[in-house]
C-alpha cells in the first residue's frame, strides 16, 4: 500500500473546515435553546369562551360548601339510580342472563 504525503496547507485547510462547521452547528443548537426557552416563558393565552382555572376553583369550592348542592344529579334527573336506597326510588334493572333465555 503506498502512502500518499499531504500537504500541510490542505490538513490546515481541513482543520478550519471543521471548526468552522461545528461552530456552526454549535451556534444554531443555542439559537434554537434561546428560541424554545422564550416559548416556554410566556404567558398563556386564554381563549374566548375557555375555562378560567381561577373561576372554576370557585365553583368547585362553592358546590362543596352548598348543602342544597344536588348530591346525584343524574338520579335527580331520572338517568341513573340513586344509590342511596332509603328514599325508596330504586330501580331494578334486569340482568342480561334473564333477558337472553
Amino acid at each position: 500500500m503506498k502512502i500518499i504525503a499531504q500537504d500541510p496547507a490542505q490538513t490546515s485547510q481541513r482543520a478550519k473546515v471543521g471548526m468552522i462547521g461545528l461552530a456552526a452547528v454549535l451556534l444554531l443548537i443555542g439559537l434554537a435553546s434561546a428560541i424554545f426557552a422564550t416559548a416556554n416563558h410566556d404567558r398563556q393565552v386564554a381563549a374566548i369562551g375557555s375555562a378560567r382555572p381561577d373561576v372554576v376553583a370557585n365553583m368547585i369550592a362553592a358546590n362543596t360548601t352548598d348543602p342544597s348542592a344536588p348530591k346525584e344529579p343524574l338520579a335527580e334527573l331520572g338517568v341513573a339510580p340513586s344509590a342511596d336506597a332509603s328514599d325508596g326510588n330504586v330501580i331494578e334493572t334486569p340482568s342480561r342472563n334473564a333477558a337472553s333465555r
